[in-house]
């Protein structure tokens, strides 16, 4: 995109013709770029601009006008270390390298700058067709798997007219009154064909290889053939960039899913993945392998005992006892299928374990086939009966969602490959300086110590209070949580915690007419709403060295509330952030302290056209130094739809594949059918907030508790009404903040008074409206930020591009002032500046270095600022747009 100050800074869009570039700066100085190592030096002044020609002859004769010069090895080495470490450097940047590079001296600044403006160019080329070929990879592997759809389609067809001709020919032979025995044998054989007997099996090694064989038999008719009837899960967008091919059961025994996708990994190692269920699997606690035995045909069979955790405290958990077997098929394909043992196989049992209620996994599993060029295509197949008789008739669509059972298992399976895919092939730091494998070892340790707290296992050390004759919230207490947590109650200084204790409150309400996703969005950007900030201030200081006193619970005591970003996964479905907490007062040894407190958080399920998605917000006291193997005390707040009539699609819709392949960032987005989904239906919110305390203390901690999970759960009452749609009308939508009629007439002023004060424009002319000029404008390469008009200003709206300088987010934008933002030279200069902003309406600076809200320096080429007018023409705001910005 041409910079709208091309006007002004004299720099004209580069012309490419016949591989040469040619890039005219202000002034009478022409500047002639060939590949990547020549330079046209400047040429004797001329008072026209040089005419270019189409012709290479005249390409070549522009060439011998002036002299060019030829990088060294040694020149090139040195701009492409520096390139390394700042794509865009600053002309202070630029300058400083000539000066500790003696071997660029002899090269202006001005030529350094074109070497990298065409390195960036090559660059984002090369990125280009990678993507492209990685893009031409996944679609000539998705119609592959079109194909075969289209062939286990057309299966499915050719089964039905058979069934149906056979049942035609049963009821006409029903309605003859003969006694013909030739009809009777037809109808026998038929129904025999459909229902074979199983050999005897038992639990020898021959008889489990006889059940490993029919579950694989079983399972490949699943994944690839007609045992099921798959439709479309709705909401799903297939497409080379999607998560893959999703569908559930249509009229089938329990709740089934079935997923198609692309991964660059070897099939080995995804079935490695896989089988590590609760390094993917959120809701299970432990996989327990018992017995392994190899079969002859080079496979493997295990015997597994699986817990799951329940998802919410007014339901049992679940296990699951379990036959694995893993084989390769002739084609070359790993398999690994799976299927629950009962009496009626006579195969080898186990007995019931208390807490948990014994469900079944019908045959399910995973085929990987090696995909040409490298990666595999995965089919993945999970079909359980998770026994709903045994939750109260409320709950009972959570385990009758073939939906949920998609969202929480099939697609988190194959969001981890796409997830350690992506690690793989772009290996980074994150968050921090953290890799991803170690925030993803977090994501899971704050989800486990939610679930633990949820369900309370006595064998991690839970008992249960005494209520006090109200059951709205339960107590636990564990006196272990060392082994609950994983690790000692110590930091990395040596001190070790006073606290020896933890208790647990939680309890679970019913909402009704909530969109789980704009609630969970609400108490994620409005802490102080719910919160108690010395509750917070004490659970901060409960797992530090240190005595620390109650708290007394007051209203308010924020200073404010700052959301540092610190990773996300492809999709954006769940993300991980540190929660600042500025200035919270707090009593420690009678002396009351001031201080920060900081939060480890987790927030998954904030997209509304998500459909049966469970939204979490779940968060832990951490220390500033923010080691990784702190303790985490989790707490927080999970909501899960009720809605069970997604699930009740037509059988007569199917996988509509062809007319959604399209190659763009398709990802999960809900299709037109059902974005109007305003989440209406009930849903449950199950509450955990957990306390280290010391053992005397046992009976204040109690009592201060329970009060305060009963305010949030006042406060979440109060939120969920004034969220509910039936308050603002049934056709009544929420809008994030980017998307809100204040932003569209923002977005309008500033590019009005951009060209006003500037006579250009600062965004191409477009006649769609102003949500094409918003747009656009959030979609700018550079980053553009406004501030009040205020004694000290605050930022109020920043673009993507602003956002991603500042490291921060939409919410926490307002806490971050303009004078934190300069260092020492840009406050001086910004002072300076500043009474020319108001008088003349706009200034051009210089290019220098920022702060983000995270202490990084970020330099920046140059910077405008400018007067925003509102119709009246009143100042509305600052607009500062910085151009060619990177991180130091």
């Amino acid at each position: 995109m041409v910079s709208p100050l091309s006007g002004i800074w004299g720099l004209a869009s580069p012309l490419s013709i016949n591989n040469a570039i040619f890039m005219w700066v202000k002034g009478n100085t022409s500047v002639y770029l060939h590949g990547h190592n020549y330079l046209l030096l400047s040429s004797a002044t001329s008072s026209s601009m040089m005419a270019v020609s189409s012709s290479c002859k005249d390409a070549k004769m522009a060439l011998d006008n002036g002299k060019y010069v030829r990088y060294t090895p040694e020149q090139v080495e040195a701009l492409e270390r520096l390139y390394h470490d700042c794509p865009k450097p600053s002309s202070l940047r630029r300058q400083q390298l000539i000066r500790e590079c003696p071997i660029l001296s002899n090269i202006e600044p001005k030529q350094i700058k074109v070497w990298f403006q065409n390195r960036r160019c090559r660059e984002k080329q090369r990125k280009e067709a990678s993507r492209l070929q990685a893009v031409n990879r996944k679609l000539t592997a998705m119609n592959k798997l079109l194909m075969e759809e289209n062939d286990r389609l057309q299966k499915q067809v050719s089964q039905l007219v058979y069934e149906n001709s056979f049942f035609r020919q049963q009821t006409q032979n029903a309605t003859l009154a003969t006694t013909d025995t030739s009809c009777e044998s037809v109808v026998t054989s038929g129904q025999h064909h459909l229902t074979p007997q199983h050999p005897p099996r038992d639990a020898s090694p021959a008889g489990l290889l006889s059940i490993a064989e029919e579950t694989l038999t079983e399972f490949l008719s699943k994944a690839t053939g007609t045992a099921v009837e798959w439709v479309q899960m709705p909401g799903m967008k297939p497409g080379p960039d999607s998560i893959g091919i999703v569908a559930i059961s249509h009229g089938c025994t329990g709740v089934a899913a079935r997923a198609c996708g692309l991964v660059s990994l070897e099939p080995t190692r995804v079935a490695e993945i896989l089988k590590d269920w609760p390094s993917w699997y959120r809701e299970c606690r432990n996989v327990d392998v018992l017995n392994v035995l190899s079969t002859g045909n080079g496979g493997t069979i295990e015997l597994l005992y699986m817990q799951l955790y329940a998802p919410t405290t007014l339901a049992p958990a679940r296990d699951f006892w379990l036959l694995r077997y893993t084989s390769v098929l002739e084609d070359g394909s790993l398999v690994v299928c799976e299927r629950s043992l009962n009496n009626t196989q006579n195969g080898p049992s186990m007995p019931p374990v208390q807490y948990f209620v014994r469900a079944e996994k019908l045959p399910s599993g995973y085929l990987i086939r090696p995909c040409e060029g490298g990666g595999s295509i995965i089919h993945i197949v999970d079909h359980m009966d998770l026994e709903p008789w045994s939750v109260p008739e409320v709950l009972r669509p959570l385990y009758e969602s073939s939906t949920l059972l998609a969202q929480k298992t099939t697609m988190a399976a194959l969001r981890q490959l796409r997830q350690i895919s992506q690690e793989v092939s772009q290996p980074t730091n994150t968050g921090w300086g953290r890799r991803p494998a170690a925030l993803r070892a977090l994501g899971q340790r704050l989800t486990k110590g939610f679930n633990e707290a949820v369900n309370g296992f006595t064998d991690e050390g839970w008992s249960m209070m005494e209520s006090d004759g109200i059951d709205d919230v339960t107590l636990l207490v564990n006196s272990s949580p060392a082994k609950m947590m994983g690790v000692n109650l110590s930091y990395a200084s040596g001190f070790p915690s006073m606290s020896n204790a933890v208790l647990c409150a939680k309890a679970s309400m019913l909402l009704q007419n909530v969109p789980p996703a704009i609630l969970l969005r609400f108490l994620r950007e409005h802490r102080s709403e719910w919160a108690d900030s010395s509750i917070d201030a004490y659970s901060a200081a409960a797992v530090k060295a240190g005595p620390c006193t109650l708290p007394v619970s007051r209203a308010g005591g924020y200073g404010g509330q700052v959301i540092l970003p610190l990773a996300h996964t492809i999709e954006h479905e769940e993300f991980m952030e540190v929660i600042k907490l500025e200035n919270v007062d707090h009593y420690r040894e009678d002396l009351m302290m001031s201080g920060d407190v900081f939060l480890l958080q987790l927030c998954s399920g904030v997209d509304d056209n998500a459909v049966g998605t469970c939204s979490e917000l779940i968060f832990a006291p951490i220390d500033a130094s923010f080691s990784d193997d702190a303790p985490l005390l989790p707490s927080g707040f999970r909501i899960i739809p009720l809605d069970s009539g997604v699930d009740g699609s037509s059988p007569n819709r199917t996988l509509d594949l062809a007319s959604s392949l399209e190659v763009g960032p398709a990802g999960n987005k809900a299709s037109s059918d059902n974005s109007g989904h305003t989440g209406s239906a009930k849903s449950v919110m199950t509450i955990s907030f957990q306390f280290a305390f010391e053992m005397h203390l046992q009976e204040n901690v109690a009592s201060m508790a329970r009060q305060y999970v009963r305010s949030i759960i006042s406060s979440v009452q109060r939120v969920a009404l004034a969220l509910s749609p039936s308050r603002f009308g049934p056709q009544m939508g929420f809008r994030p903040l980017p998307g809100t009629p204040e932003a569209h007439t923002l977005a309008r002023w500033i590019c009005q008074s951009y060209r006003c004060y500037l006579g250009v424009e600062l965004l191409k002319p477009s006649n769609e409206g102003n949500e094409s000029i918003l747009k656009t404008l959030w979609h700018h390469s550079d980053a553009v930020m406004c501030c009040s008009l205020k004694a000290l200003p605050v930022f109020t709206f920043a673009n993507q591009a602003g956002l991603d300088m500042l490291e921060t987010t939409l919410v926490a934008l307002q806490d971050i002032t303009l004078e934190k933002t300069f260092d020492d030279n840009g406050r001086k200069t910004l002072c300076s500046e500043f009474p020319q902003i108001m008088q003349q309406g706009f200034v051009c600076l210089q290019g220098g270095v920022c702060l983000s809200s995270m202490g990084r320096p970020v330099s920046y080429e140059r910077a405008v600022a400018w007067k925003v007018l509102t119709e009246e023409d009143n100042a509305h705001c600052i607009c500062f747009m910085f151009i060619n910005w990177s991180f130091v």
